[in-house]
């Protein structure tokens, strides 16, 4: 018998994060590289995280065991 997985997946676990609210949260893309082309008030806006689209939520609320 092999060993199961744990419920919740681990890079969902790794990308998003749960407010105390409810919502979840989610990394802008664009910051893995060639970061020297980008201006420094583009990369200020690509490090503040952004809520995920609520079209999306639910499957990522079941990914990351929450329903």
């Amino acid at each position: 018998m092999p060993k199961l997985k744990t419920k919740p997946k681990r890079s969902s676990k790794k990308r998003f994060k749960v407010t105390g609210t409810g919502k979840i949260m989610r990394r802008k893309s664009g910051t893995g590289h060639n970061t020297g082309k980008k201006s420094n008030s583009h990369m200020r806006r690509l490090m503040s995280e952004v809520e995920v689209n609520s079209a999306t939520s639910h499957k990522i609320e079941r990914t990351l065991g929450l329903r």
